[in-house]
Protein backbone atom coordinates (compact mmCIF):
# COMPACT_ATOMS: atom_id res chain seq x y z
CA UNK A 1 0.00 0.00 0.00
CA UNK A 2 2.80 2.38 1.09
CA UNK A 3 4.52 1.93 -2.29
CA UNK A 4 1.10 2.60 -4.43
CA UNK A 5 1.11 5.76 -2.54
CA UNK A 6 4.50 6.72 -3.58
CA UNK A 7 4.07 5.72 -6.78
CA UNK A 8 0.59 7.79 -7.11
CA UNK A 9 1.64 11.10 -5.44
CA UNK A 10 3.91 12.28 -8.55
CA UNK A 11 0.71 12.06 -10.48
CA UNK A 12 -1.80 13.92 -7.85
CA UNK A 13 1.07 16.76 -7.38
CA UNK A 14 0.62 17.09 -11.41
CA UNK A 15 -2.88 16.99 -11.15
CA UNK A 16 -3.12 19.51 -8.27
CA UNK A 17 -0.64 21.77 -9.81
CA UNK A 18 -2.67 21.93 -13.21
CA UNK A 19 -6.09 22.28 -11.26
CA UNK A 20 -4.18 25.34 -9.57
CA UNK A 21 -3.16 26.61 -12.69
CA UNK A 22 -6.99 26.48 -14.01
CA UNK A 23 -8.53 27.52 -10.64
CA UNK A 24 -10.55 24.34 -10.79
CA UNK A 25 -9.95 22.53 -7.76
CA UNK A 26 -13.42 21.12 -7.26
CA UNK A 27 -13.72 20.17 -11.41
CA UNK A 28 -10.29 18.05 -10.94
CA UNK A 29 -11.93 16.93 -7.41
CA UNK A 30 -14.88 15.44 -9.09
CA UNK A 31 -13.31 14.39 -12.29
CA UNK A 32 -10.57 12.01 -9.93
CA UNK A 33 -13.42 10.77 -7.53
CA UNK A 34 -15.24 9.48 -11.32
CA UNK A 35 -12.66 8.33 -12.52
CA UNK A 36 -11.18 6.03 -9.33
CA UNK A 37 -14.58 4.85 -8.57
CA UNK A 38 -14.29 3.63 -12.60
CA UNK A 39 -10.86 1.91 -12.02
CA UNK A 40 -12.19 0.26 -8.30
CA UNK A 41 -15.05 -1.42 -10.33
CA UNK A 42 -14.20 -4.80 -10.46
CA UNK A 43 -15.05 -5.62 -14.09
CA UNK A 44 -12.69 -2.82 -15.15
CA UNK A 45 -9.82 -4.14 -12.73
CA UNK A 46 -9.91 -7.05 -14.85
CA UNK A 47 -9.58 -4.84 -17.91
CA UNK A 48 -6.53 -3.03 -16.34
CA UNK A 49 -4.74 -5.99 -16.42
CA UNK A 50 -6.11 -7.54 -19.50
CA UNK A 51 -2.86 -7.80 -22.15
CA UNK A 52 -5.75 -7.94 -25.08
CA UNK A 53 -5.97 -4.13 -24.86
CA UNK A 54 -3.19 -1.46 -25.61
CA UNK A 55 -2.46 1.37 -23.45
CA UNK A 56 -4.66 3.60 -25.73
CA UNK A 57 -7.94 1.21 -26.13
CA UNK A 58 -7.61 1.19 -22.18
CA UNK A 59 -7.33 5.13 -22.11
CA UNK A 60 -9.90 5.30 -24.66
CA UNK A 61 -12.52 3.17 -22.59
CA UNK A 62 -12.39 5.00 -19.10
CA UNK A 63 -12.93 8.70 -21.04
CA UNK A 64 -16.18 7.06 -22.72
CA UNK A 65 -17.21 5.27 -19.38
CA UNK A 66 -16.76 8.93 -18.06
CA UNK A 67 -18.37 10.71 -20.53
CA UNK A 68 -19.29 14.25 -20.38
CA UNK A 69 -17.86 13.95 -16.61
CA UNK A 70 -14.53 14.54 -17.85
CA UNK A 71 -12.57 17.63 -19.58
CA UNK A 72 -9.85 17.47 -21.78
CA UNK A 73 -7.36 18.20 -18.86
CA UNK A 74 -8.59 15.23 -17.77
CA UNK A 75 -8.88 12.95 -20.63
CA UNK A 76 -4.66 13.71 -21.05
CA UNK A 77 -4.75 12.73 -18.03
CA UNK A 78 -5.63 9.33 -18.21
CA UNK A 79 -3.87 8.70 -21.74
CA UNK A 80 -0.59 9.39 -19.23
CA UNK A 81 -2.15 7.08 -16.59
CA UNK A 82 -2.64 4.46 -19.34
CA UNK A 83 0.52 5.03 -20.74
CA UNK A 84 2.53 4.28 -17.85
CA UNK A 85 0.35 1.48 -16.87
CA UNK A 86 -0.96 3.29 -13.63
CA UNK A 87 -4.68 3.50 -13.52
CA UNK A 88 -4.88 1.29 -11.00
CA UNK A 89 -3.80 3.83 -8.98
CA UNK A 90 -6.63 6.18 -9.50
CA UNK A 91 -7.76 6.11 -6.07
CA UNK A 92 -5.17 6.63 -4.57
CA UNK A 93 -4.32 9.53 -6.93
CA UNK A 94 -7.74 10.82 -5.58
CA UNK A 95 -7.41 10.50 -1.77
CA UNK A 96 -3.96 12.60 -2.17
CA UNK A 97 -4.94 14.96 -4.56
CA UNK A 98 -8.02 15.82 -1.98
CA UNK A 99 -5.92 16.21 0.77
CA UNK A 100 -3.70 18.99 -1.00
CA UNK A 101 -6.56 20.26 -2.38
CA UNK A 102 -7.71 21.05 1.19
CA UNK A 103 -4.55 22.62 2.85
CA UNK A 104 -4.77 24.98 -0.45
CA UNK A 105 -8.41 25.52 0.94
CA UNK A 106 -7.57 25.70 4.15
CA UNK A 107 -9.67 23.03 5.13
CA UNK A 108 -8.84 20.13 7.80
CA UNK A 109 -10.38 16.67 7.23
CA UNK A 110 -11.15 15.96 10.89
CA UNK A 111 -13.29 12.57 12.17
CA UNK A 112 -15.31 12.54 15.27
CA UNK A 113 -16.19 9.06 16.91
CA UNK A 114 -18.54 8.56 19.81
CA UNK A 115 -20.29 6.11 21.70
CA UNK A 116 -23.86 7.45 20.97
CA UNK A 117 -24.22 9.82 18.02
CA UNK A 118 -23.07 13.07 18.52
CA UNK A 119 -25.32 15.83 18.64
CA UNK A 120 -25.49 19.24 16.41
CA UNK A 121 -24.77 21.33 19.12
CA UNK A 122 -21.84 19.03 20.17
CA UNK A 123 -20.34 18.74 16.62
CA UNK A 124 -20.78 22.39 16.32
CA UNK A 125 -18.86 22.95 19.45
CA UNK A 126 -15.97 20.22 18.24
CA UNK A 127 -15.56 22.29 14.96
CA UNK A 128 -15.68 25.41 16.94
CA UNK A 129 -12.28 24.11 19.68
CA UNK A 130 -10.63 22.48 16.26
CA UNK A 131 -11.38 25.47 13.35
CA UNK A 132 -9.92 27.68 17.08
CA UNK A 133 -6.57 25.58 17.92
CA UNK A 134 -5.58 24.69 13.89
CA UNK A 135 -6.44 27.96 12.98
CA UNK A 136 -8.60 26.62 9.77
CA UNK A 137 -11.72 25.82 8.62
CA UNK A 138 -13.48 22.37 9.58
CA UNK A 139 -15.00 19.23 7.47
CA UNK A 140 -16.34 17.20 10.06
CA UNK A 141 -17.56 13.67 9.82
CA UNK A 142 -19.08 11.40 12.47
CA UNK A 143 -18.92 8.05 13.53
CA UNK A 144 -19.80 5.74 16.05
CA UNK A 145 -18.05 3.00 17.71
CA UNK A 146 -20.10 1.55 21.30
CA UNK A 147 -16.73 0.04 22.22
CA UNK A 148 -15.45 3.59 23.35
CA UNK A 149 -17.93 3.36 26.24
CA UNK A 150 -18.66 6.92 26.72
CA UNK A 151 -16.32 10.11 25.89
CA UNK A 152 -14.84 10.36 21.90
CA UNK A 153 -11.89 10.29 20.04
CA UNK A 154 -11.13 13.36 17.48
CA UNK A 155 -8.97 12.85 14.61
CA UNK A 156 -7.66 16.11 12.47
CA UNK A 157 -4.37 15.42 10.12
CA UNK A 158 -1.78 14.20 12.63
CA UNK A 159 -3.72 15.66 15.63
CA UNK A 160 -5.45 12.50 17.85
CA UNK A 161 -7.62 13.31 21.19
CA UNK A 162 -8.76 10.09 22.99
CA UNK A 163 -10.89 11.43 25.51
CA UNK A 164 -13.15 8.02 25.10
CA UNK A 165 -13.71 6.10 28.38
CA UNK A 166 -12.25 3.18 26.83
CA UNK A 167 -9.20 5.08 25.99
CA UNK A 168 -8.41 6.64 29.78
CA UNK A 169 -8.68 2.63 30.75
CA UNK A 170 -6.26 1.25 28.74
CA UNK A 171 -3.96 4.81 29.85
CA UNK A 172 -4.89 3.76 33.53
CA UNK A 173 -4.21 -0.22 32.44
CA UNK A 174 -0.64 0.94 31.38
CA UNK A 175 -0.02 3.26 34.56
CA UNK A 176 -0.77 0.56 37.14
CA UNK A 177 1.61 -1.99 35.25
CA UNK A 178 4.87 0.13 35.02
Amino acid sequence: MAEAITVARPYAQAAFMYASDQQAYKDWSDMLSLLAAIADDTAMHELIDSPHLTETQLADLFIQVAGDNINAGGANFVRVLATNRRLKLLPEIAALYEIQRRAAEGVVQAELVTAFPASEAQQSEVVASLSKRLGRDIELSCTTDAALLGGAIIRAGDLVIDGSVRGKLERLGSALNH
